[in-house]
Parts: C-alpha cells; structure tokens; sequence
C-alpha cells in the first residue's frame, strides 16, 4: 500500500489548505494521522491513487512524497495490536510509525505500519496469517 505525506508549515491554515485541495478534487481520505514538531508537520494519508494525488498537491506547490507501507487487519481485542508488534518484533524489524483505522467489519481493526522493509515484514505477517491489504475496503 502506499501513503502520501504532506509536509506543512507549523502555522494556522496550513493544514486546511492542503485539505481543501483535497475536497476541491473530491479525495476520500481513507486514513490518516497528523504529527508535528517546532517547526513543521507532517500529514500522512491513505487515499485511491496516490500518485495521481501526489503530483496534483506538487503542481499545487505542496511538499508531496509516496511512502510503501503495510495495512495489517488487527483484531479488535485487548492485546491484538500486541502480538502484530511482538511477531515483527521477534524477527528484529523496527516500526518507524504506526497509525490506525476501524473498518465497517466488525470486530476487525487495521495498523498502518512504516517499517524499513516492507516487503520483509508483509511476508512474516502473511506468514503467520495475518491480512495485509492492498487498499482500504469503502
């Protein structure tokens, strides 16, 4: 899967221009998390055709980059975040960020994941029968 990062000026509106563009074109944000430091934020988000979305925030002169990263349904229990951490964990692959979203299943839960290698820590959790999705169910 892959996710759009936006990143923002730490001051009032930055945020809403970026979201404004995005209701302008009609994109459906799918997920997303918002984080900052003194100086700067970063939006990321999952949304249909990332780079399609991507190269439209750059002509808007928006800092716009696609990073892979792993969608793994979690199951909506105590400790179901736990042990999805613990199996990449055990193999030594570090999370950089994590971020979640409910589905309209029940009891079904999803982890956004960025990890240095993806493609290394899909296969460990496919191994062990987790679902990992190629986009967000609607």
């Amino acid at each position: 899967m892959k996710q759009i990062s936006v990143f923002l000026e730490n001051k009032p509106g930055s945020l809403h221009k970026v979201l404004q563009k995005l209701k302008e074109w009609g994109i459906n944000l799918r997920a997303l998390a918002l984080a900052d430091t003194a100086d700067f934020g970063v939006l990321r988000f999952i949304a249909e055709n990332p780079e399609e979305v991507a190269e439209k925030l750059k002509q808007e002169n928006f800092t716009a980059t696609i990073t892979p990263v792993i969608a793994v349904g979690v199951e909506d229990r105590p400790g179901g975040l736990c042990e999805i951490v613990g199996l990449l964990a055990e193999q030594g692959i570090s999370i950089e960020y994590l971020y979640a979203f409910v589905s309209p299943q029940k009891d079904k839960a999803y982890v956004v994941l960025r990890v240095e290698n993806p493609e290394q820590a899909e296969a460990i959790l496919r191994k062990k029968g987790k679902e990992i999705l190629e986009k967000i169910p609607v």
